[in-house]
């Protein structure tokens, strides 16, 4: 069994950026394809972009794309998305989820059925 934790969310100004991580646990990533996504209340949960563990290949949605950044930690087993430029719209629950082998096909890496194990969640709020 995997666990996902995430944390550093808050409150962040218009304009501000933040940092927020996800911690792995109970197995390895080196064949786990890692992605973040977000929630708003009353909407599905949206992709964001992934990270393959290893070679680092990222895959992004294109209405964050040059503005959010996914990286790992190899010696602490996480995941981390740096998000800049933010805006109300960014406002949500952001989650990281874990794609374990046999692995989803890279055409559906934006679907949140194509991971098995989730984090609970860290709250995101982007307010003046």
């Amino acid at each position: 069994q995997m666990q996902l934790v995430e944390s550093g969310g808050g409150l962040v100004q218009p304009g501000g950026s933040l940092r927020i991580s996800c911690v792995a646990s109970g197995r390895a990533l080196s064949d786990v394809r890692m992605a973040w996504f977000r929630q708003a209340p009353g909407k599905e949960r949206e992709f964001l972009g992934a990270i393959n563990w290893s070679g680092g290949r990222t895959y992004y949605a294109d209405s964050v794309k040059g503005r959010f950044t996914i990286s790992r930690d190899y010696a602490k087993n996480t995941v981390y998305l740096q998000m800049i430029s933010l805006n109300t719209e960014d406002t949500a629950v952001y989650y990281c989820g874990a794609d374990v082998p046999p692995q989803a096909i890279l055409s559906t890496l934006r679907l949140a059925t194509s991971y098995e194990y989730w984090g609970q969640g860290t709250q995101v709020t982007i307010s003046s």
